[in-house]
């Protein structure tokens, strides 16, 4: 993620990002889909168990939270300025180069969980975070302790040993990283640990103790769309361009494009075609990865071929 590299000392000196700035407000904004049921994290990790179901992390399932908590941030903004008087500010969420989490953890948001998230005692870590860049001085707020313990219970779930420690990430091993930031193909040798997870991991959060008190979402926005939740590898593999791009409007899934959607499906499919034993379901499998075998996209064709081959026999009824 050379990005992150690209903007020098700036993700840790806030004024030299924003000349100027004094302080950072730090908020989060819950994201559990309103109707979330009780024992939301098996009912998550039993998709895991379903290869054939396609799994888009639970954040990416409703509207863009940049858009949604950079609103938020600037009517706070705006009505901080409405009480002290005209003030310099800006508003982040993900958006720059801003060490959010750090940021997040010592102003007392919550502590950096040995996944690297930030957790808190009173909402788990299923939350975003966003940032006001301030001209105005305000008093700090104090960092709290940490409440993991002995628990490793992320480190030990992580899918492709990404975590390698805690506090350790290898992003390059990371499926939110794969499925969603990375260019070109995937490695070959971390495609079979990715499962049926086509955008995003929650792994690391959904064995976590402290989401026993995440809180939902009071907002609509961050509801599943249809179609993101429970459908089958087949049938979002099969959605062209133009389709893509209608259901992902306003979605944070729409930015890794139609291409990467495919090849992430792709790998997942041919995982589900390497475990299933079930004749007609291999058959609908093989046929729907046939169809893209002749994509134009070396990404996207390599990663069919790579699938059918991981499900050989090529041939599903033989």
């Amino acid at each position: 993620m050379g990005y992150m590299a690209s903007h020098g000392m700036k993700r840790a000196r806030p004024a030299e990002l924003v000349p100027g700035t004094v302080s950072v407000v730090t908020a989060r904004m819950d994201y559990l889909p309103r109707d979330t049921p009780a024992g939301w994290q098996s009912a998550e990790l039993q998709r895991l168990q379903r290869p054939g179901e396609a799994i888009v992390s639970v954040y990416a399932r409703g509207r863009d939270y940049h858009k949604v908590l950079r609103n938020r941030l600037q009517k706070l903004a705006e009505r901080i300025a409405a009480e002290v008087g005209p003030l310099g500010h800006r508003v982040f969420t993900d958006s720059a180069p801003v060490l959010e989490a750090e940021l997040a953890s010592r102003s007392g948001q919550g502590w950096r969980g040995k996944h690297t998230l930030v957790l808190s005692r009173e909402g788990g870590s299923m939350f975003f975070l966003g940032e006001i860049y301030l001209d105005l001085a305000l008093p700090a707020t104090a960092p709290v302790s940490e409440h993991c313990g002995a628990c490793s219970a992320c480190i030990s779930a992580c899918p492709t040993g990404a975590i390698l420690g805690p506090h350790r990430l290898d992003a390059r091993r990371c499926i939110s990283y794969l499925t969603i930031e990375h260019a070109g193909a995937i490695p070959e040798d971390l495609r079979p640990l990715m499962g049926n997870r086509i955008y995003g991991c929650d792994d690391c959060q959904l064995v976590c103790p402290w989401n026993k008190f995440a809180q939902r979402s009071t907002l609509p926005d961050f509801d599943a769309r249809e179609g993101l939740t429970g459908a089958t590898l087949v049938e979002l593999f099969a959605w062209t361009e133009d389709e893509f791009l209608r259901r992902t409007e306003g979605s944070p899934i729409r930015r890794i494009g139609h291409e990467r959607w495919l090849r992430n499906i792709a790998v997942a499919l041919g995982n589900a075609l390497r475990s299933e034993t079930d004749l007609a379901q291999r058959q609908c499998l093989h046929h729907a990865l046939a169809s893209r075998a002749q994509h134009p996209a070396d990404p996207v064709r390599e990663s069919v071929d790579w699938a059918l081959r991981a499900g050989l026999p090529a041939d599903p009824t033989r």
